[in-house]
């Protein structure tokens, strides 16, 4: 039951079924790769009151030294001037998140600009605030049953006309296949405990690849 799977999982399956995407090869959003995102707020909170303590919390306990370092000297080249204070800005930011990312094993591609990530993430940063998760929940399981009914749809009524022509019949194996994916990309993603930053686990990309 979707309403049962934890947070944990909810978070792999939030942005594989939120855009119809769970075996898209775009990779959706990341959310702390964003200028408005939790990495990036921090560390301009943390450049406000000229404390380091508060990022380090984003990076591995291997690489605090070099986040120190690059924090101490971003204070004192943002006393230059404005042109200074921005690229040292950036630099803090990128690195903070390379590392970050680099510590889950996710790719890094660079910072987005803000408000590039999935609404849906915003939703399950609400749902932190809240302190309950009950509305992210209902709105997953709406969105991939959702998913699933129109994949069903479109096969179903395809395998009427499966057998009147060649094409009518690889039209049915184009939405039989789109079908079972989808519906397995569901499946897989919130039975993987391994998944990262919406990406499906490995299981979940070597099946698509066995129809």
């Amino acid at each position: 039951m979707f309403t049962q799977i934890t947070l944990k999982k909810l978070s792999v399956v939030v942005l594989l079924v939120s855009g119809g995407l769970v075996l898209s090869t775009r990779s959706a959003y990341a959310h702390c790769d964003t200028l408005d995102g939790p990495v990036v707020t921090t560390a301009k909170k943390a450049l406000e009151k000229g404390e380091v303590t508060p990022v380090l919390k984003w990076v591995k306990k291997e690489n605090e030294e070099e986040i120190k370092k690059i924090f101490i000297n971003t204070l004192a080249v943002r006393k230059l001037n404005a042109q200074a204070r921005d690229l040292a800005d950036m630099y803090l930011f990128e690195t903070l998140v390379r590392l970050h990312r680099a510590g889950e094993g996710a790719p890094y591609t660079g910072l987005k600009p803000a408000g590039v990530h999935d609404p849906v993430v915003d939703a399950s940063d609400r749902a932190l605030e809240k302190g309950t998760v009950d509305e992210l929940k209902k709105h997953i399981a709406e969105v991939a049953a959702s998913g699933i009914q129109k994949r069903f749809d479109e096969a179903f009524e395809a395998k009427k006309h499966a057998d009147e022509s060649v094409e009518a019949g690889r039209k049915f194996i184009e939405a039989y296949v789109e079908y079972v994916h989808y519906v397995e990309g569901v499946f897989l993603s919130i039975s993987s405990e391994g998944a990262h930053h919406g990406e499906p686990g490995e299981s979940s990309v070597q099946s698509q690849h066995e129809h």
